[in-house]
């Protein structure tokens, strides 16, 4: 190898994604949408989510149960898609 090898550019940077509002979900939803909304918003996926959800409650951290009923209150639905 010699220093006069030229390496290809790197590709440029992708467009910035939309960011889009955190509400819940018509689509994707199981009880009310709030863990589809939750999967739209960081990219993940809705059943992951779902598990974990369960896994929290049954295994008793914290209060997931609460924080869900209080979501489905207050996350708006995700009427634009």
């Amino acid at each position: 190898m010699s220093n006069s090898e030229t390496y290809p550019a790197p590709p440029p940077p992708s467009a910035p994604q939309a960011h889009t509002l955190l509400a819940r979900s018509r689509q994707d939803r199981v009880v009310s949408g709030v863990c589809g909304g939750f999967a739209d918003y960081t990219g993940w996926d809705a059943n992951l989510i779902r598990i974990f959800l369960v896994a929290a409650t049954v295994l008793g951290f914290g209060s997931p149960l609460i924080v869900y009923l209080a979501a489905w209150i207050l996350m708006p639905v995700n009427d634009w898609q």
